[in-house]
């Protein structure tokens, strides 16, 4: 049988496999697993690890567990031992998914799948759910026929970042040990096209607090010589950026970074984003220099009198949150320096200004040279019938910078069913099932081919 005619028949095994697939999805979906106790009971997460744990022993896997970690969710762990002198892979996914947000914004139920126009509907169905389900449609077909060593994990507190199996890896790094580290927390940069993130960028946040005045005074008896906080605060923060084109500008940061793999068209990307007709984009460069090549940084909040029931006051403080997101080859520490160093000389009227970091993250930058990248490319042109395509990403996956670290001579490979119509984190989040399908094929062909490949370890 040739290798062509052993595609065919693993493509239609997978096909025959996504009835299976959708009821899954519609299981796991309908369980709430917000990893946050404060909104959703925990045992609900608890209930979608023992799903996943269930499912992916019935699958093949031996020894599928739930590992308590030191933010207090449960990780599935679970291996299956390579055939003689074969790679190991490890895949991992996250079985905990953002809240709903506001209920009267999704068209149905987010905690029911719901399929229209093509695509199915559900809070986790893309983010990742969906990428649950890839896995497992992939492991059914390839069968007992699996012809590499697996490690897998799904972790239960991705979207609250509370750090649990990062720490876990940190302390246990013989149970994730691979040659290649399959992430799949991401996808595609449209669909059909097969893509793998190579960069992720990092963060840095603050909370930025003004002080000019002991308490409030009555702003027509003092306001005019009074120096007045929040507008201290706003005149800081606008010089972040450029007054003309809204691009990032911190002194002491290089901020014209290029990209240079697959673009983003700016009008998709208006689209995707939902910005309003007539509202410029901000910054200069391609949208692919500006989303992860260069720093950005957004004023999350701000803290001040609200509009309704304001006195007639000077503000004595103001706060803000600001968040930072820097691209691969910005340490964490010099960005916050800075910052820090930026928004101090940017506060006038000698105003009293303090940076209190709340959070930092380093970006990731994959190196795509080895046998992994060319198996994957290898099974994206396969099912997809075009070279695999590289992307960064403006978000953070910590976990990715501990498994670099902690595994230096491992792949590391982002990839997904995730892609700009999913709306992940939104309302009325989606996948395409078609992106299941092909995902899961792509990742049963990237097993096959990368086993005849050496191994790292």
């Amino acid at each position: 049988m040739t290798d062509t005619d052993t595609d065919t028949d693993l493509a239609a095994r997978i096909a025959a496999l996504m009835p299976r697939a959708k009821d899954d999805l519609a299981e796991l979906v309908a369980i709430p697993s917000v990893a946050d106790p404060r909104q959703y009971p925990p045992e609900e997460c608890r209930r979608a690890a023992q799903w996943v744990a269930d499912a992916f022993t019935a699958a093949g896997l031996h020894d599928v567990h739930l590992a308590r970690t030191s933010d207090g969710s449960d990780a599935v762990l679970g291996h299956r031992p390579p055939p003689p002198g074969a790679p190991t892979v490890l895949l991992y996914c996250h079985y905990d998914v953002q809240p709903p947000l506001d209920d009267a914004a999704w068209t149905t139920e987010p905690f029911a799948l719901t399929e229209r126009d093509g695509r199915w509907y559900g809070r986790g169905t893309a983010d990742c759910k969906g990428n649950i389900v890839m896995h497992l449609t992939a492991l059914r077909a390839l069968g007992d026929d699996l012809p590499v060593g697996i490690r897998f994990v799904a972790e239960g507190s991705e979207e609250q970042g509370t750090g649990g199996l990062e720490q876990y890896v940190a302390q246990h790094p013989e149970q994730f040990t691979a040659d290649a580290l399959l992430v799949c927390d991401t996808g595609n940069a449209a669909v059909g096209l097969g893509t793998a993130t190579t960069t992720l960028r990092g963060l840095v946040n603050v909370v930025v607090t003004v002080r000019t005045l002991r308490g409030e005074i009555h702003s027509g008896m003092f306001g005019g010589p009074a120096p007045d906080a929040l507008a201290a605060l706003v005149q800081a923060l606008s010089t972040l950026r450029d007054p003309d084109t809204g691009a990032t500008r911190i002194r002491g940061l290089d901020c014209e970074g290029t990209w240079d793999g697959v673009g983003y068209d700016e009008q998709q990307f208006r689209a995707d984003a939902g910005v309003l007709d007539g509202v410029q984009l901000t910054g200069t460069g391609t949208v692919a220099d500006r989303l992860w090549a260069r720093p950005a940084v957004t004023v999350l909040g701000i803290d001040c009198p609200p509009v309704v029931g304001s006195a007639a006051a000077v503000p004595p403080t103001a706060r803000a949150r600001v968040s930072l997101r820097i691209p691969p080859g910005t340490d964490p520490h010099h960005a916050l320096d800075a910052l820090t160093r930026h928004l101090t000389d940017a506060t006038p009227w000698g105003a009293r200004l303090t940076v209190d970091p709340e959070s930092t993250g380093a970006p990731f930058r994959a190196a795509t040279d080895g046998p992994a990248y060319q198996a994957l490319d290898t099974a994206v042109r396969d099912v997809y019938g075009k070279p695999l395509a590289y992307l960064g990403q403006g978000g953070s996956i910590p976990l990715c910078n501990v498994l670099a670290d902690t595994y230096p001579d491992a792949e590391i490979i982002l990839m997904g069913v995730e892609e700009p119509r999913c709306l992940i984190h939104a309302p009325d989040e989606s996948v395409d099932p078609t992106e299941i399908q092909n995902m899961a094929h792509v990742e049963a062909r990237f097993l096959q081919t990368y086993a005849s490949r050496p191994r790292t370890r």
